[in-house]
């Protein structure tokens, strides 16, 4: 894997975004955008069969809608709202995707000493971006004190979930869509997809590749979207970013998004952007917030941890930082 960097290390790193190249011989490539669980999701894939491709198109946005009205909490006829009304008061039953995706978040939560946290929403519920709304210090306080991945009682074998501390709410913002893009590939390859490319917002995972040319995934400067700092060729592979440009607002010379710190309450600054790329988007999604979180330093260190996991992160002065075995890639 080699990695292109921009003249001007600099430049920020921004939304990921797929630059796809002319696919050859006559297959026929697909591609519908719809707009699901708050943000684009993109279906791309070249067609199986004669007719097949536009029944498969239908059934990845209906698995992307299927799993939106179980986990956003924002619904009250979902899943999820109902967890957060009623985990506190005993164990509230959840279906299997569910389990799988707090499990994961579970994980990274443990993994990353709390900067991911599943319950961050304890805080994040006081925040309105779209009218520029930040909590006060009160709400802030009584946000921060029922976030605790450890007050939430999973139990993967009789599959429900419990609060140990009033107060607290989930929210899988940081880790569904990841998890739904994988699904979508799943239902792709299942069905005898060989190249395609599933994308939600800054999540995206590619299947296979684009004949004999690799597929090249371009990573955009956040406040020029017209520009890249890096162009990666990619393939059966997962990518997202996580940056301070995708929900915020700014006040008083500050930028307020939603990539909260859970340990303050308040947006994390120690980076303007994180890409992490991994083998699923279910990690790369949940990764990409969690170094966002922790910083150049403690990122890198976590990320280098880990394997078949690569980062590309920028600092708050524009600085450009390569995990391990990227860096050495920069240099070959």
């Amino acid at each position: 894997m080699c990695v292109t960097p921009s003249f001007s290390l600099s430049q920020l790193f921004a939304l990921v975004v797929i630059a796809l190249l002319p696919v050859l011989g006559h297959a026929q490539w697909l591609q519908d955008t719809r707009a699901l669980m708050g943000t684009e999701i993109t279906v791309e894939l070249m067609e199986p069969g004669a007719g097949e491709g536009e029944a498969l198109l239908e059934a990845v946005f209906t698995e992307f809608h299927r799993l939106d009205l179980m986990m956003n909490p924002w619904n009250e006829e979902s899943v999820l709202a109902r967890v957060n009304r009623d985990a506190f008061a005993g164990p509230v039953s959840v279906p299997a995707e569910m389990v799988a995706v707090l499990e994961r978040a579970l994980y990274y939560s443990r993994l990353s000493g709390g900067a991911f946290d599943v319950s961050f929403a304890a805080a994040s519920q006081y925040y309105d971006f779209r009218r520029g709304r930040t909590p006060s210090k009160a709400e802030r306080e009584e946000g921060v004190r029922a976030i605790d991945y450890r007050s939430v009682e999973l139990d993967t074998q009789a599959a429900t979930v419990r609060f140990l501390r009033p107060g607290m709410a989930l929210d899988f913002g940081g880790i569904a869509k990841g998890f739904a893009v994988d699904r979508g590939i799943d239902i792709l390859r299942a069905a005898g997809v060989e190249a395609a490319v599933v994308s939600a917002g800054g999540d995206s995972r590619m299947l296979g590749d684009l004949g004999e040319r690799p597929r090249m995934v371009g990573i955009r400067h956040p406040r020029q979207q017209d520009d890249y700092v890096a162009i990666i060729p990619l393939s059966n592979t997962a990518i997202s970013t996580s940056g301070d440009y995708e929900r915020y607002f700014e006040r008083d010379g500050v930028r307020y998004h939603h990539i909260l710190d859970p340990a303050t309450g308040d947006s994390a600054r120690a980076v303007l952007s994180a890409s992490i790329i991994a083998a699923q988007a279910i990690d790369s999604d949940a990764l990409s917030t969690t170094v966002f979180v922790l910083g150049v330093e403690r990122g890198l260190a976590l990320v280098n941890r880990l394997p078949g996991v690569d980062a590309i992160i920028v600092d708050g002065q524009g600085r450009l930082h390569y995990s391990a075995e990227l860096l050495l890639s920069t240099k070959e």
